[in-house]
């Protein structure tokens, strides 16, 4: 057998020094190009000189040699036409005649030196990443990749050059008319501490709904009807957070199995609605179709945030596919290892998008004030955004991509959430992000999860995560509802799972169970799985009492997980990214469950009274110091006998813990200036498999106290109306929250 050199010598030999596609330039003689601008990147439809209609396109391909527009008709005939203008490293041409509608992509000529990180293959027909809609399917046959696939040698494989034409096998960008000003849009602009955020998937929320028209089911126009919207406005949520509607692919290994990637964490085009959830047609249709959903939701006072995947893209690393950016310019849009022709990978997708790249932060900042701008959306959550933060290496606060964020006059207004980690050396950094961002609290997860199934040595961080996690976030000006507070998110168990399973079970993935976290803090109940056991089944909706109360009662801003507040269930898979089917959609018929609908109205009462009381989400962290005569505090916590906790308690260790709210000392006024007072409430909640006395507070901090939810009872419909005196001992359920308001 040969060696890796003497088969890298072969490959190189291979390469033909200059790429010819099946042997013709395809060009076709008679299509007009005009100079056309520069600015702005992508293929925008617009009035040329002397009044003539086309589009205009304008590309940037850095390393570039040359670049051929490619022009589909319906029938999929390609006619090429050279764009000869450059400026600044932006190849650009106006057409006349090309109308909206209009299918298109680019070939791009250059060098194929893998070795120094040049991948351009102009055999190769790449999407624009400026592409404002996508038509067509992502498949993977051999032809879309830039090296031969299938090369027996495939250590060297990605060296080796593939000639045969992939235009016949890829999507195409389609030209995009956009008039609208939103001047009939009026966004619901919820401030940071009032809101409520639900993460949604847009087909899996619509899929299986009852009350959706079966063709719009799955859609955006499906999540705009108005039995999806009437869920949403009955749950009380301010937000969803939509998982990836960017244009995204499947990944080859997935559509081996008959599987796809169904969260859709693979984005290939950034300005374009993901054309698979789309109804009214995929020739640019889909992008009216998205204002559309977006214009029914804030009518209903319901923001929407994208989750945004800037840090990688579904090209891969060397022996992924090229679609687009690798064969536009690889070494300028990828980081890459010192060895060229190998990917940097902070984000364990293959590679790593060159943010501190000057043209690449313009690509996704272009991208984000179109979607706030032209699409209407009030914000984002970015997957993995520690890579995003990374300036040559290490992440770095200061870095230009939060730079140009924070001074940007659209972005800075909008909501920004963080995934404050990615996979790299240092890439965990939670609490790290500079004001204007909110970030995902996993450890407020954690703990959260640990000390309902009783892991928790002492009730330390509960004591954090439900103040608003001030030792995360008490710095820099940042405010609680800097922590996004979430038990459950679309990557881990559902709820329901999380009090069914301790074991993931992950076998339809293909992938022999290996795939998906083995730290889930879980706890079954005393049954892996579903169970005829009424014991369990009873304890374990009292556990889901339990964890969503928690989250809703905890300073900062909740975030749920659609279906959660009824009961759904992945049958325990805790990685369903490629379930497109049951396992990953809501089941509405849970709603039928008197159980499940109970769980839904208590969830719904829950938010209810979070918005009625600032006091559950404020604006500014607790000091804990009295701001009176008597000695009350705005936040106080108590042991089992009635007392304060020192310091000793909290090193204790402890399934029982109080917390105390007033509602005298909010911290800012109203908007007339008047200052903002507010009930004061008492929460216990116990995590023992026992009962246990608790002694209510007596003055300063209350006189007497009302129960107003009790996690033990299954119907929380209509809870009696229960008093207790101050200094009174009351028996706290086995594994129960208590909410009181003071009354006197």
């Amino acid at each position: 057998m040969s060696s890796a050199a003497e088969q890298e010598t072969v490959a190189k030999e291979r390469v033909a020094p200059e790429a010819v596609v099946n042997g013709a330039s395809h060009r076709t003689p008679g299509v007009p190009v005009w100079p056309g601008a520069p600015t702005p990147l992508g293929a925008r439809f617009r009035t040329g000189p002397d009044g003539v209609a086309g589009t205009n396109f304008a590309l940037w391909a850095g390393g570039a040699e040359a670049v051929e527009l490619c022009l589909f008709d319906a029938s999929g005939r390609e006619t090429r036409a050279r764009l000869t203008e450059l400026t600044h490293e932006i190849w650009h041409g106006f057409v006349p005649g090309v109308m909206p509608g209009q299918r298109y992509g680019y070939r791009v000529h250059g060098r194929w030196d893998p070795w120094t990180g040049g991948r351009w293959n102009p055999a190769k027909l790449l999407l624009d990443p400026y592409a404002r809609a996508v038509d067509g399917d992502f498949t993977l046959p051999p032809e879309v990749y830039g090296h031969v696939r299938d090369w027996p040698q495939q250590q060297v494989a990605d060296t080796v050059r593939d000639d045969r034409d992939s235009a016949p096998y890829v999507p195409k960008g389609v030209v995009v008319h956009d008039d609208d000003d939103w001047a009939d849009d009026r966004r619901p602009k919820t401030p940071w501490a009032d809101s409520v955020i639900y993460e949604v998937h847009v087909k899996g929320f619509t899929r299986r709904h009852p009350g959706i028209p079966e063709e719009l089911r799955g859609t955006y126009a499906g999540l705009a009807h108005p039995a999806a919207v009437e869920h949403l406005v009955k749950l009380g949520v301010t937000a969803v957070e939509l998982l990836p509607v960017h244009q995204f692919a499947h990944e080859d290994h997935l559509l081996r199995r008959g599987l796809a990637n169904y969260w859709g964490y693979n984005s290939i085009g950034y300005f374009a609605p993901h054309a698979g959830y789309a109804s009214a047609g995929t020739r640019g249709e889909q992008v009216g179709e998205f204002k559309r959903m977006v214009r029914a939701l804030h009518a209903a006072g319901v923001e929407v945030i994208l989750d945004v995947v800037y840090n990688h893209t579904a090209e891969a690393g060397e022996l992924g596919p090229t679609l687009s950016l690798k064969g536009i310019d690889n070494r300028g849009y990828y980081r890459l290892q010192p060895d060229a022709r190998r990917y940097a990978d902070y984000t364990g997708c293959g590679n790593t998008l060159h943010v501190v790249q000057p043209h690449v932060l313009r690509l996704i900042t272009d991208s984000l004030r179109y979607w706030v701008t032209e699409m209407g959306v009030d914000g984002f959550r970015f997957d993995l955004a520690a890579a995003l933060a990374r300036s040559m290496h290490d992440v770095d606060m200061l870095s230009p991509f939060l730079a140009v964020i924070a001074q940007d006059p659209v972005l800075r207004r909008v909501k920004l959430i963080a995934e404050p980690w990615d996979v790299g050396s240092g890439g965990y950094q939670v609490g790290a992000f500079p004001p204007l961002w909110t970030e995902w609290n996993d450890r407020y997860r954690d703990a959260v999860r640990d000390f309902w199934r009783g892991a928790l040595p002492d009730v330390r961080e509960m004591g954090y995560r439900l103040s608003g996690s001030s030792d995360l976030y008490a710095w820099g000006g940042r405010r609680p509802y800097a922590s996004v507070n979430f038990v459950t998110a679309h990557d881990g168990f559902t709820l329901r799972d999380l009090v069914s399973y301790e074991r993931k079970h992950n076998e339809a993935n293909g992938e022999g169970n290996r795939d998906g976290t083995n730290d889930n803090r879980a706890w079954n109940c005393g049954a892996e799985g579903e169970t005829d056991d009424e014991r369990i089944r009873a304890l374990r909706r009292r556990q889901l009492r339990n964890l969503l109360t928690t989250l809703l009662l905890s300073t900062g801003v909740p975030m749920l997980v659609a279906g959660d507040e009824m009961g759904r269930t992945q049958g325990g898979n805790n990685n369903a990214y490629c379930q497109d089917n049951e396992i990953g959609w809501v089941d509405w018929e849970l709603l039928e469950d008197p159980a499940w609908q109970a769980l839904f109205d208590l969830t719904a009462r829950l938010i209810a009274l979070r918005h009625r009381h600032p006091v559950l989400r404020r604006r500014a962290f607790f000091s804990g110091r009295a701001h009176s005569a008597d000695g009350l505090r705005d936040l106080a916590w108590f042991t089992t006998r009635g007392t304060e906790m020192t310091e000793q308690d909290w090193y204790a260790p402890a399934a029982t813990l109080g917390m105390y709210l007033s509602g005298r000392d909010i911290p800012g006024r109203d908007e007339r200036g008047a200052p903002i007072t507010d009930d004061s409430f008492l929460t216990v909640l116990h995590a023992g498999d026992r009962p246990v006395n608790f002694v209510l507070p007596g003055p300063p901090w209350a006189e007497r106290y009302e129960v107003v939810v009790d996690t033990s009872r299954d119907d929380q419909t209509d809870p009696p109306a229960v008093r207790h005196t101050a200094g009174e001992e009351v028996t706290v359920p086995a594994r129960a929250v208590l909410l009181l308001r003071v009354v006197g």
